[in-house]
């Protein structure tokens, strides 16, 4: 598969938001474009942090770049990195990709290759709202 199947405007929006990756750790620059039911794209680059517990992945910089312009119906998301294979997003990612019920998500390489999953694949058995509500009722 090749990337001009993959939605152009996503691709260039994660492109240009991995030029803007602080990796000067990792060296690892990471770029995600997320995009809402309403067609708006908002993309995030990874932020790195000296003390790593502090380090913000481009999935969530994407995602809380949405929310804080008031979108929270997001429909999917494309990761980009410079790897062998398209990069997954990690286990937080997914986590917060399931909060804002993600269904659709594009994973990337630079060489232009790609998959495509919904993420029930990538997260089964996820933890959501309805497990704290069953929690409050007991």
């Amino acid at each position: 598969m090749t990337i001009e199947a993959v939605p152009d405007a996503l691709l260039k929006s994660a492109a240009l938001a991995r030029e803007n990756a602080y990796a000067p750790y990792s060296k690892f620059a990471v770029g995600a474009a997320v995009e809402s039911g309403n067609g708006k794209i908002y993309s995030g680059c990874n932020v790195e942090n000296a003390a790593y517990g502090l380090t913000n992945c481009a999935e969530r910089t994407a995602i809380f770049n949405a929310v804080s312009c008031g979108e929270s119906d997001l429909v999917r998301i494309l990761v980009l990195a410079d790897t062998a294979e398209p990069i997954a997003p990690c286990g937080a990612c997914r986590q917060v990709m399931w909060e804002f019920n993600i269904q659709e998500v594009i994973l990337c390489n630079m060489a232009g290759s790609y998959k495509v999953f919904g993420l029930s694949e990538l997260l089964p058995y996820a933890f959501g709202s309805e497990a704290m509500e069953r929690g409050r009722r007991e």
